[in-house]
C-alpha cells in the first residue's frame, strides 16, 4: 500500500451564499447563451458575473488571445470574486495562459473550475503555486449534465464531503493508496510537459481522460508520459472516460484498458477504470491538489478525500 504525501496544498476558501463567482472563456467561444448554468448557480445563492468573453468571438475563440487573457486577469485580480468558472474548453488556453499574471491568485486563492482544455490551468496553478482547483462540469455542459455531477460540483465549491463508489472494470489492478490527486485531460498533460506548467507526478494519484482521440494517439501519449518518468513513481492511477475513441482502417489491436495496462505493467500501484469523470454527462467533480484515498478491490472502487 502506497502512502506518499506531498507538501500541503493551498485550499481556497469554500463558497457561501451571496458570494460572487465569475464565468470566463479562456478557450473556444460559446455556441449559445449560458442560461441554464446561470440559473443553476443563482439557485445556489451565488451572484454570477460574466466576463467579456462570454459574448466575444474571434474565429473559433471567445475573443482574441489578449481579450481572453485580460478577462482572466480581471477576475484573478478582483478579490470580491470567490471562484472563476471556465465556460467551456475546446482549444485556446495554451495561447493565452502566459499572458496572465497569477501572482495575485497565489496571494488570494479562489476556486478555478473546469476540465478538458482547462487542464492546463489546473496544472499551472498546482505546479507553480500548489493551489487546489476543481475538475468539474462547465456552463456549456450543464444542460446535459447528470444531477449527480452537478451535486458534486456544488459540494466541492461549498466544502461538503465528496466520496466515490462504483463498479468498475475487470482489468483493474487492485490495491490501496493515498496521495495528492492530479491530472485531467491526457492531451493537455502532454502539452504541459517540459513547460512552466509542468509539475512533479511522484507520489501522486493521477487521473486521466480524453475525447475524440485515436487509439494509437492514446498509446503514444501514455508512452510519452512513461518515457518522461511521470508514471514510474505514482501512488495510483485513475482512468476516467475515453469517449469517441477512433481507430484506423488497419485496427490498432488494443482497447484503451489494454493500452494502459501494458504501459504500466512494470509498476505495482493500483489502477482503476471507468472513473465517473471526463467528457460524459456524469462528470463528477474532483478536487485536484487534495489528498485522496483510493481503494481498488476487484471491480469495486471507492475513494474519499482525507
Amino acid at each position: 500500500m502506497y502512502n506518499i504525501h506531498s507538501p500541503a496544498t493551498s485550499q481556497p476558501p469554500y463558497l457561501k451564499k451571496g458570494d460572487k463567482i465569475a464565468i470566463t472563456c479562456p478557450a473556444k467561444k460559446l455556441p449559445a447563451p449560458m442560461t441554464d448554468a446561470i440559473t443553476l448557480l443563482q439557485s445556489w445563492g451565488l451572484e454570477v458575473v460574466l466576463g467579456e468573453t462570454a459574448s466575444a468571438s474571434f474565429h473559433q475563440f471567445a475573443g482574441n488571445d489578449e481579450l481572453r487573457a485580460r478577462d482572466m486577469q480581471r477576475f484573478v485580480n478582483d478579490d470580491s470574486i470567490k471562484a472563476i468558472i471556465a465556460a467551456r474548453g475546446g482549444y485556446g488556453t495554451i495561447r493565452m495562459i502566459d499572458k496572465v499574471d497569477f501572482r495575485r491568485f497565489a496571494q488570494n486563492p479562489k476556486w478555478l473550475v473546469g476540465f478538458s482544455d482547462i487542464t492546463l490551468l489546473h496544472a499551472h496553478l498546482y505546479g507553480n503555486y500548489n493551489i487546489q482547483t476543481i475538475h468539474g462540469q462547465m456552463p456549456v455542459n450543464i444542460p446535459d449534465a447528470s444531477a449527480k455531477s452537478l451535486q458534486t460540483l456544488k459540494k466541492a465549491l461549498f466544502g461538503h464531503e465528496i466520496t466515490y463508489s462504483f463498479n468498475s472494470h475487470s482489468q483493474n489492478r487492485g490495491g490501496e493508496c493515498t496521495g495528492v490527486l492530479i491530472g485531467g485531460n491526457l492531451s493537455l498533460l502532454i502539452a504541459s510537459l517540459g513547460s512552466v506548467s509542468d509539475f512533479n507526478y511522484d507520489g501522486k494519484i493521477l487521473f486521466i481522460e480524453d475525447v475524440g482521440e485515436y487509439l494509437y494517439a492514446i498509446d503514444r501519449m501514455l508512452r510519452t508520459l512513461c518515457r518522461a518518468g511521470k508514471l514510474k513513481n505514482l501512488a495510483g492511477l485513475m482512468v476516467g472516460s475515453f469517449t469517441e475513441v477512433k481507430d484506423n482502417d488497419i485496427p490498432f489491436g488494443q482497447t484503451v484498458e489494454e493500452i494502459v495496462m501494458e504501459v504500466v505493467k512494470d509498476y505495482s500501484y493500483p489502477v482503476c477504470f471507468d472513473f465517473p469523470a471526463g467528457h460524459v454527462p456524469d462528470n463528477e467533480a474532483m478536487v485536484l491538489g487534495k489528498v485522496l484515498h483510493l481503494s481498488v478491490r476487484g471491480s469495486q472502487v471507492s475513494a474519499k478525500y482525507i
